[in-house]
């Protein structure tokens, strides 16, 4: 055991480290999506080297009547999904807090759906997506004139908000890596804007995904100036590496917070039982580890 206790610290150059466990890798996956590797006991090993309180397990709901059915699990591995977050949470019980969560589609239409799927099981943290690359939502939405598909885009993020199913809106500019021949910031920024009037509003809360680096436009989901306008709104802010590897958890989360302190944060909103807290960006920065040791 190489643990220090909460109250240490150590010196990191200028910078105090307290040692004290404090973050959560808020954003990751199963085999079960079939489109990512490691069982979540795997991610909680990383979580622990890098000094991480805990881990939300956020696999892609199951969808009816096999909506975009290749990346996500199916309705009758639900149980599976719970069992095995439920048998890891066993397994690292004192060490990593393991807790059940879920990144659930948004779609015109499944809200019903949705609402029912997440009363049945015991979540402490809901994810809420718009993904436009799945063929749902190109078959619906989906046209010739792209920027009115970013408008849509942005429209239904904030119709997602407006639902209150969900804790946080994951990569809430992902669309712009699907439509990157025609992505222009000033362009899209009014609709970007009255989204973001409509998501502040709820009281929801939207993700910094460290993910988006290495996507088409190789930069973090969303970009700094939608962050800025995020903060001017005084919108809660969720961090997660969306890892669909072990290796990634946390990946990208010092970057990631010493960008929200530039676009004006000082804090990051985590979920326990679906209740939202914050801690001070400060403080998770220093709290975090380089992967040196494993518990005994």
């Amino acid at each position: 055991m190489c643990r220090k206790k909460a109250s240490e610290t150590t010196q990191h150059g200028n910078r105090q480290a307290v040692t004290e466990r404090i973050l959560f890798e808020s954003h990751s996956h199963t085999p079960l999506c079939m489109h990512a590797d490691g069982l979540p006991s795997e991610y909680a090993e990383v979580a622990w080297q890098r000094g991480l309180k805990g881990i939300n397990v956020t696999c892609h709901n199951p969808m009816p009547n096999g909506f975009s059915a290749h990346v996500r699990m199916r309705e009758d591995q639900f149980d599976e999904y719970v069992n095995l977050v439920e048998q890891t949470r066993q397994q690292w019980e004192g060490r990593v807090e393991v807790r059940l969560g879920l990144e659930a589609d948004y779609f015109e239409g499944h809200e019903a759906y949705v609402e029912k799927q997440l009363q049945s099981a015991d979540f402490q943290f809901v994810l809420g997506s718009v993904h436009p690359q799945i063929g749902e939502f190109r078959e619906r939405y989906w046209s010739s004139d792209v920027l009115e598909v970013q408008k849509t885009y942005f429209r239904l993020l904030a119709q997602s908000a407006e639902t209150g199913l969900f804790d946080s809106l994951a990569h809430p500019d992902l669309v712009k890596n699907f439509t990157s021949e025609a992505w222009d910031l000033a362009t899209i920024m009014d609709d970007i804007r009255s989204a973001l009037d409509r998501i502040a509003a709820t009281g929801v809360a939207m993700e910094l995904n460290t993910s988006g680096v290495n996507k088409t436009i190789s930069e973090m989901n969303p970009c700094p100036e939608m962050l800025v306008e995020m903060r001017q709104r005084n919108i809660p802010v969720t961090i997660g590496a969306d890892a669909h590897q072990p290796e990634r958890v946390a990946d990208g989360y010092e970057t990631a917070m010493e960008l929200l302190q530039r676009c004006g944060y000082e804090n990051i909103s985590l979920f326990a039982g679906r209740k939202r807290y914050e801690v001070a960006i400060a403080d998770a920065l220093s709290s975090l580890q380089k992967p040196a040791c494993k518990p005994s």
